[in-house]
């Protein structure tokens, strides 16, 4: 039994970490993070905020990433907006009655979306309803769209901004690989705006976005 459980816990460490490495050695996939992250950055320079949304486990990285922006990454600086459309069970709870499950984000982006902020849009499967609904509102706002979704296709490739798709169909190694990404865009961004511990090449790089 204690093999079993040992096999177990190291097939899944070993599994996670191949689909890390995969990121890792994939340039296209570390370009298009890369672009992303200076996106984010425009946004912020100009005053506009991050919305975020997901279901499920996704749910739980959508907070995570704004609590990132709005609290701290790495270091003691000033806040950046940024909403977790997930989070508030009574507007959930009352458009998802009144209008079907599906606009719960749709409805909070019309409300508090404006021109010029980025959705970043989690789904593990790029095919939930309530992601698709919003990313589409999105796009009618003038909205910057980011998915973060798994290697397989779905209407969220096509229609985001950029889509960044983690190459698994294993939704534990994509939720986690998804976390990683929402960390690394949160440290570009914070050490982009705020950081003063770079190397001057570093900084003089950023500093050009």
């Amino acid at each position: 039994m204690e093999n079993l459980l040992k096999q177990l816990i190291t097939d899944q460490i070993r599994d996670s970490y191949l689909v890390k490495k995969r990121i890792l050695e994939d340039q296209s996939l570390v370009s298009l993070i890369q672009e992303v992250s200076k996106k984010c950055i425009e946004v912020y320079t100009a005053g506009n905020k991050t919305l975020l949304a997901g279901n499920g486990g996704s749910a739980a990285d959508a907070q995570h990433i704004a609590a990132e922006f709005v609290g701290r990454f790495d270091f003691d600086r000033p806040s950046l907006p940024s909403i977790a459309l997930n989070t508030d069970t009574s507007m959930l709870t009352a458009i998802a009655n009144d209008y079907g499950y599906q606009n719960v984000f749709r409805r909070q982006i019309q409300a508090n979306g404006v021109k010029g902020d980025m959705f970043i849009a989690i789904s593990t499967s790029g095919k939930s309803p309530s992601i698709v609904t919003a990313v589409n509102e999105c796009k009618k706002l003038g909205i910057t769209t980011v998915g973060l979704t798994g290697a397989r296709e779905s209407t969220l490739a096509k229609i985001c901004d950029y889509c960044i798709r983690v190459p698994s169909e294993s939704t534990p190694r994509i939720q986690e690989s998804h976390i990683l990404i929402g960390h690394i865009i949160c440290s570009i961004v914070e050490e982009a705006m705020f950081g003063n511990k770079l190397s001057p090449k570093l900084t003089s790089v950023l500093e050009s976005l």
